[in-house]
């Protein structure tokens, strides 16, 4: 029986033994724990801000940063945001925070727009601006204090914009764009390159449908009020405040230069037909003297025959020697006038002029 109680009482021992130490690892794994979020849970719960110290300890294991929630959270509700109003709650920046979205940026631009008191931001569309690539806060600040915007850009390779009135003078026109972002079209709206590109066609086309150059010159804001008519901050994620022109030149007389260009290649054109007409004049003189060299070579031996002609006539008694002789002096007297009239014989029965 002493060995009963005995054995009863070496298990009694080790089982608090045990217990003991499990409670010991347990105590310092709490002061491990108490320790590390002791500051974060102490500043949570002197906030108001609702976050206990399980919850940071959780965090951890969700491969949460505990440290941007709880200051995160305590900025939310520092500035009036309430979970009930705003939907900002503990979960939802975790869920935003695990998405990949800058948690503290959001709640800093929806306490800008409740301070600027004309914005309407709530927390789901600042973490769906933040979440497309936007910097919802720098937005929330342009749409508070607008944003001027040079057309062209700074860094633009022409530092003007250049149009050309119908009197065909060249205006150099830079101008000045205030804009505002429109919150409810930052997702999906065209960006700042678009508002560049739509001013400056606007510009171009007012000046285009202008007169004379000094009628814009005279009331430059006619451009800007017909650029501004034309609502060309649609679909985009700004909205126009104003177009204001910084500075405007006369350039060069373009209308000018092209009619002299235009004139120089009207005479071009001229000499070019000329120069054909001169060509197709001086093929048909050569196709005349062609047609007259054969000519006179037909004659060349219609003459030669003659002679034979002649001499079968002798052959045959049908031409005597007297009406040969008469032949002759009728060529004789052919030939004087010939050389009478500035015409030599040069071969029996070929002339040539003198």
């Amino acid at each position: 029986m002493l060995a009963t109680l005995f054995a009863q009482g070496n298990n009694f021992q080790w089982i608090s033994i045990i217990i003991i130490f499990v409670v010991m690892i347990a105590g310092v794994v709490g002061l491990a724990v108490f320790a590390r979020f002791f500051r974060l849970w102490i500043q949570a719960y002197t906030t108001g801000a609702g976050i206990g110290i399980f919850d940071l300890l959780a965090m951890t294991f969700r491969k949460v940063n505990p440290a941007i929630i709880v200051r995160t959270k305590i900025m939310a509700v520092q500035a009036g945001l309430t979970e009930s109003t705003t939907g900002i709650t503990s979960q939802a920046l975790e869920a935003h925070y695990l998405a990949g979205g800058n948690v503290p940026m959001v709640v800093r631009a929806i306490i800008a727009a409740k301070k600027a008191k004309t914005i309407d931001l709530d927390y789901k569309l600042a973490t769906a601006i933040d979440l497309a690539g936007r910097n919802v806060l720098e937005a929330v600040q342009t749409s508070v204090y607008p944003k001027v915007i040079d057309c062209p850009e700074r860094n633009s390779k022409r530092s003007t914009l250049d149009a050309i009135a119908k009197n065909g003078i060249q205006l150099k026109v830079r101008a000045r764009v205030t804009v505002r972002a429109n919150i409810n079209q930052i997702i999906g709206g065209a960006t700042e390159e678009t508002i560049i590109a739509r001013v400056g066609e606007g510009i171009v086309s007012a000046i285009g449908s202008a007169d004379t150059h000094g009628d814009v010159l005279e009331n430059p804001d006619r451009i800007t009020r017909e650029v501004l008519s034309r609502r060309l901050d649609s679909q985009t994620a700004f909205s126009i405040v104003s177009i204001d022109i910084a500075d405007i030149d006369v350039g060069e007389n373009i209308g000018a230069r092209l009619q002299a260009d235009q004139a120089e290649a009207d005479t071009r054109v001229a000499q070019a037909n000329a120069e054909g007409r001169r060509a197709m004049a001086v093929a048909q003189e050569q196709e005349q003297t062609a047609k007259i060299e054969e000519s006179r070579a037909k004659l060349v031996e219609a003459e030669a025959q003659v002679p034979v002609a002649i001499a079968e006539a002798f052959r045959s008694s049908k031409l005597g020697i007297m009406d040969y002789y008469g032949l002759r002096n009728v060529q004789a007297d052919t030939d004087m006038r010939r050389s009478i009239a500035g015409v030599q014989q040069t071969a029996p029965g070929n002339t040539r002029d003198e």
